[in-house]
Formats: C-alpha cells, structure tokens, sequence
C-alpha cells in the first residue's frame, strides 16, 4: 500500500525522483505541495470509503 504513487505516500516520492531523473529538473515546489494535498484528501476519502462500507454492512445484516 505505502509503494503506490500517491504523493502522500512513499510511491509518490518514488514517482517525483524518477520524473527528475528522466526530464533532469526537480519539479517545482508548488506542483508537490498541491500533489501532496490531493494524495492525502485521496487517502481520507478512500479510508473514509472503506470504513463507510464495513458500517454500512454491519448495519444493514
């Protein structure tokens, strides 16, 4: 889970150095504050989603 390339986690570190190897420029500051904001709100909504799904079938059982 930790290696998938979101920016919150360690995947998405791995997916930023590797775009600075390929193209070699670092990416700009802004775009992996705004990356690092979209991965963990993606991170929430999908915990968020999961938990959700168990309530919902242990309420409805």
């Amino acid at each position: 889970m930790n290696i998938l390339p979101i920016p919150a986690l360690d995947g998405g570190h791995v997916m930023f150095l590797t775009w600075e190897v390929i193209t070699g420029r670092p990416v700009k500051q802004k775009v992996l504050e705004v990356a690092q904001m979209i991965g963990f709100f993606l991170l929430v909504a999908l915990i968020l989603w999961a938990n959700g799904l168990d309530l919902f079938r242990w309420f409805t059982k």
